[in-house]
């Protein structure tokens, strides 16, 4: 994304609002060593070089970037804008506050906007409240996504884990918002913040009304850390038991030996040994093996069904073997579990050569 002819659209455009600019003095410093940075990296020395060029003057240099980032397309890239703010304008936070605000239309400023409450935690929250409140809901899921105890590729707002009620009013703004894009942050949020306080989190979206389309949902969606982890409360405001009456039989894995990039095969049934119809929520679990011959365990949803008395209900999936940029794969015995309704029922095993 940050390559060479993003950077001759970007120096083009800074020289459009900004006439004092050296084109090609500008270009040249952009690319310099740029197929050896990464996608962040050519972020920050982007906006290492905006610096370079715009007014010293920090206030000047946000009027330029206000006319500029209309002027570039809209998505990742656009999150140098916010970047810039969060390297230069630390001791502005009225003004970088409002320019995070105008930048988070394009792109996102929720990384950028953590540097702030590191910086001044109690002030910068402040304004993020007010922001949930937002006509606009960039600026709403903002508010939730930049205050979030363990938002990825950032790092962690000790804060907030000590005391997650300090986002509360933020998500009890935004408990019912009709967009899906902020509905899915506030999920997001409350899922990290089960992660080290499940009492709290489930106190709170209890105590909001679950009739209510929208919060039934981020309700359902916040809970999916617990629920994997077979938390009986968690199970519980679904109407699910936490011990379900069945049995796990036939569980086979085929192939029992496959190459990366293959594909496995399980399937087991579950029968009903209960005289009512059962809510089931079923997992799988697969042990991956470590660099180091150990195992880590990662569950995956699979189905949800009612089961009726006596009844026998067949589990198949399909599960493909491939790397990925979070996931590097290692040779050795892996095992799938099945956990249903939180109550792991030993499976099988297969080998990765």
């Amino acid at each position: 994304m940050f390559n060479e002819t993003y950077f001759k659209k970007l120096v083009k455009n800074v020289s459009e609002v900004y006439l004092r600019v050296d084109k090609k003095k500008m270009y040249q410093d952009l690319i310099v060593g740029l197929p050896a940075r990464s996608l962040n990296q050519r972020m920050r020395h982007t906006s290492m070089v905006l610096k370079k060029y715009l007014p010293d003057d920090y206030k000047s240099a946000l009027q330029i970037l206000d006319e500029l980032i209309p002027k570039m397309d809209k998505g990742y890239t656009t999150l140098v804008f916010p970047d810039y703010v969060s390297l230069y304008g630390l001791d502005h936070l009225t003004l970088s506050m409002q320019a995070l605000k105008n930048y988070t239309q394009y792109g996102s400023s929720e990384f950028a906007v953590r540097s702030f409450l590191k910086k001044d935690f109690e002030q910068t929250l402040h304004i993020m409240k007010a922001w949930s409140l937002d006509r606009d809901y960039h600026v709403r899921r903002l508010s939730s996504e930049g205050s979030r105890p363990r938002l990825p590729w950032s790092f962690k707002l000790d804060e907030i884990i000590k005391d997650p009620s300090l986002t509360t009013p933020i998500l009890n703004n935004l408990k019912s918002d009709k967009e899906l894009y902020v509905r899915k942050s506030v999920a997001n949020h409350l899922n990290d913040i089960s992660k080290e306080n499940p009492e709290y989190m489930l106190s709170l979206v209890e105590s909001w009304d679950q009739s209510h389309e929208h919060t039934a949902w981020i309700i359902k969606h916040a809970s999916r850390t617990l629920v994997k982890k077979g938390n009986s409360a968690a199970l519980s405001m679904f109407g699910v038991k936490s011990e379900a009456c069945i049995n796990v039989e036939d569980f086979q894995i085929t192939p029992s030996r496959i190459k990366l990039g293959g594909t496995i095969q399980f399937k087991c049934k579950i029968r009903s040994i209960s005289n009512n119809p059962q809510k089931i929520l079923i997992d799988y679990i697969v042990h991956y093996v470590k660099k180091g011959g150990s195992h880590a365990p990662k569950v995956f949803k699979l189905k949800e069904f009612t089961l009726n008395k006596g009844e026998v209900v067949e589990i198949l999936k399909n599960q493909k073997i491939v790397d990925f940029s979070t996931r590097v794969h290692y040779k050795g015995i892996h095992k799938i579990d099945v956990q249903v309704n939180g109550k792991i029922y030993t499976g099988g095993e297969f080998v990765l050569e």
